[in-house]
Parts: structure tokens; sequence; C-alpha cells
């Protein structure tokens, strides 16, 4: 497969982050004390973002009924209201607990949405840009889960649920996931064993791209690959708030922890 066929080019200040996990099962404040850690990043990158990235599951869950969507997040929703103003260009690319997001964000704030990775070159740099849901040779667990929800009588049927019992049911998945799993840290286990690093080394033998962008992972990466390729991900905003800021001449990864 041949990602580079059809890239979209652009050229600015760009910023990527992934794995906010709004309306995580967990304690009222510490939710909103993310949201407004949130808000906070977004008011310094716009001071000069071209572009904004948002890798997949920036909320635990989201599911957009015909006439209705999620309660809370307005905050938020008026900062996303403000960046469309600052003229700033957002791609929001669904993770795989906000795959249900449909078209209130491209409606309401002007954000493209992308459902699988996207081919972006990016001053100049060919970048494979998604959340990482369910590439590589494993991560058999995610795509199930992405099959099953993905399936359209699954959507129809819970579409067709009060919202209490259906958002039930999503915060008992929810609890489930690792994200909540007693706030555990992820830890590399090494490259032969990090699924997207051998997804990406697969890539690369068939062509040439500078930087593999991803989320999913909950743990900001920087790794070498060959010939010059790096595989970086974006980390979360449960532990580390981390994210990725690309302008000339190098992309750096900022952590609070490192």
């Amino acid at each position: 497969m041949t990602y580079f066929q059809n890239p979209i080019s652009i050229n600015g200040i760009c910023y990527f982050a992934s794995d906010f996990h709004l309306g995580a099962p967990a304690n009222k404040t510490k939710n909103e004390e993310r949201e407004l850690r949130i808000i906070q990043w977004l008011d310094n990158i716009q001071q000069d973002a071209t572009h904004l990235f948002l890798l997949g599951d920036i909320f635990d869950f989201w599911f957009e009924y015909r006439d209705v969507v999620p309660r809370g997040y307005y905050r938020l929703f008026a900062k996303f209201a403000e960046l469309r103003q600052r003229q700033i260009t957002v791609y929001y690319f669904t993770g795989n607990h906000d795959m249900w997001v449909k078209d209130y964000f491209e409606k309401e704030f002007g954000f493209t949405i992308f459902r699988q990775q996207q081919a972006f070159i990016i001053n100049g740099k060919h970048c494979l840009v998604g959340h990482g849901d369910g590439l590589g040779p494993k991560d058999y667990g995610y795509k199930f889960i992405k099959a099953l929800f993905a399936f359209r009588p699954n959507i129809a049927f819970f579409g067709a649920l009060h919202p209490r019992c259906a958002f039930s049911i999503a915060r008992f998945f929810s609890a489930q996931s690792r994200s909540m799993s007693s706030a555990q840290e992820e830890f590399f286990i090494g490259n032969d064993k990090e699924f997207l690093v051998r997804f990406a080394l697969s890539v690369l033998e068939n062509e040439k791209i500078d930087y593999f962008i991803y989320g999913h992972r909950h743990l900001p990466l920087q790794i070498p690959l060959v010939e010059g390729a790096v595989y970086l991900n974006t980390g979360d905003w449960l532990t580390h708030d981390s994210y990725l800021k690309m302008a000339t001449p190098e992309p750096v990864l900022f952590n609070k922890i490192s």
C-alpha cells in the first residue's frame, strides 16, 4: 500500500496532541482540571499556531444523536470557536474512544475530520499522521473493538437507546480501558514489541517517509527508525500533558514530566 498518492501539503507552525480522554469515568474535579489545562494550552499555542492536529481520543466517549450532543465541555467548545475565528486550521482524527464523531465539529467549528491516517507534506517533510489504533501486526483488542463499534447495525441500535442508558453502557466500557486502570503509566517496551514502530518500519520498506506521528500509546516517544525517519508519539493528557510542535527545522516533543 502506498500512502503518498494524494498527500495534503501545508506550511506553517503545527501542533499535535491526543488522548485528552475528557469525560473519563474518574473524579469530576480531575476531569474539569484537565479540561482547564487543555484550554490554557490552547490559549498559549494560538499565539503562533497555523494548524492544530487533534489525534484522537479527545473525549473518552462521544456519540452524536440527530439533534443533541453530549452535555458539558462548553469551555472547550468556546475555545474551539475562538480557534476558528483566528483562522487556525484544525484536523481531527477519530480514535477508538471517539470513533462516533460525525459532523458536529465540522459544522460548528470548521474542523476537518479524518477516520483513517492521512499523508501530509508539512514544511517539506513527508509525514504519516493518525491516531494509531489498529495498526501493526498486533493490537488485536483494539481492532476487534473498532470493527464492533463501526458495524452500522450496532451504531443504529445504540442511537435508538435513551441517552441515559447509552452513556451508562459507554461509561462501563470506558472504565475497562487501560486509561482508567488505576491511572497506571505506560512504559516503553522496546522497538521489537512496539506495534507502531513495527508498522512504521514495514511502511518504510516501500516508501520514504520522514515522520510517523501518532497518539493512542499514552506515552510521549521520539524514536529514530531507518534512513533518517522518526516515529513520534504525542503521549496523553491523563499523565503527561504532552504535545508536539512542528516548525522548521525539526519537530519538538514537549512533556511536563521530562
